[in-house]
């Protein structure tokens, strides 16, 4: 009975959230409850997406809720995007396509945040580096990954948990570490088992 009506809460909190911040959706699943915050900007999440956000809703990545924040950006989820517990931060753009997976506890941002200027960070200026994200169709991210701002990920490729993600990698590719680094490719992965 609590199970239930804790779901009919999420639920609830859940649609006051996706209203509030103007989320345009279709059919999607959120299990726990989703943090979104949008300044100006524009989120979308597309059909049979499914958001996992919350302690009890990926052991993985357990230690946060799935945000999505907008500053004036672009965040994009094509359908049937899979993310668990992650943060996706866009002042510019974040798309993510159809069918990829997105594992415990990604951040995933297009820009610095802060300047790299002393003076203009200490007192606050806008002018903060930012560079569009795109993740393609069926790319998968392992847990605990960081991509940063100017990345392109490749069609299917896989990037490894743990990585940090700096620079653009091809379709069809397995690439992991901290920097990313190439690993093989997923043709000759399959090949050799």
């Amino acid at each position: 009975m609590f199970y239930q009506i804790r779901t009919v809460l999420n639920e609830i909190y859940n649609r006051w959230q996706l209203n509030r911040g103007n989320v345009q959706f279709g059919k999607i699943l959120i299990c726990g409850r989703i943090t979104i915050i949008n300044s100006g900007g524009k989120i979308e999440i597309g059909d049979g997406c499914m958001i996992n956000s919350g302690k009890g809703h990926n052991p993985i990545g357990g230690d946060t809720v799935c945000r999505l924040v907008s500053y004036g950006g672009i965040i994009k989820l094509g359908n049937r995007v899979g993310i668990s517990n992650s943060t996706v931060v866009s002042r510019n753009s974040v798309i993510i396509e159809d069918d990829v997976f997105i594992g415990g506890s990604c951040k995933i941002y297009d820009n610095d945040f802060h300047s790299i200027n002393m003076e203009k960070r200490v007192y606050l200026s806008n002018e903060i580096p930012c560079k569009p994200v795109h993740i393609k169709k069926g790319a998968f991210i392992g847990a605990h990954t960081m991509i940063l701002k100017g990345v392109t990920i490749g069609a299917g490729s896989v990037v490894g948990a743990g990585s940090v993600v700096t620079r653009d990698i091809p379709d069809g590719e397995i690439w992991a570490g901290n920097p990313v680094r190439f690993v093989k490719s997923i043709k000759e992965y399959q090949e050799k088992g």
